[in-house]
């Protein structure tokens, strides 16, 4: 069974969504640690490296994930986990912007995937699966 991380990244307390995640992730067949909101980048690769996850899923609804995830790629290279699978999505940025620009940011940061505000846990299951050689 395969293990993913998920939580709430920053200064972050919505709760609602996460929970939705965790329970979609576990009806999909996922082994979910759900380290739950206020987490910093080093809970998430704690709780991925003490479970030997295989991705590690970022939400983020207040806006400031940009600056909540910058570096947390550099951050699995020094902690050994280099190749786990970093997805985000949610109000990842403030204001109104132009998502493929967005999205190219994170990219570029090292996550391999982002999703714009609004999307279902749902959509993002055929990557994960993909992503995941299932």
């Amino acid at each position: 069974m395969k293990t993913i991380v998920i939580g709430v990244i920053g200064a972050d307390v919505h709760a609602v969504g996460n929970k939705i995640i965790e329970f979609t992730l576990t009806n999909a067949g996922y082994h979910v640690v759900n380290i739950g909101v206020l987490s910093s980048q080093e809970d998430f690769i704690n709780a991925a490296i003490e479970t030997d996850a295989d991705l590690i899923l970022v939400s983020s609804l207040y806006g400031h994930g940009e600056i909540d995830c910058r570096g947390m790629r550099e951050k699995c290279i020094e902690a050994g986990i280099a190749d786990i699978c970093l997805y985000v999505g949610g109000n990842i940025v403030v204001g109104k912007q132009d998502f493929s620009e967005v999205q190219r940011t994170f990219l570029d940061m090292g996550f391999d995937r982002v999703y714009p505000p609004g999307t279902p846990i749902d959509n993002a299951l055929q990557d994960i699966r993909e992503d995941l050689g299932e």
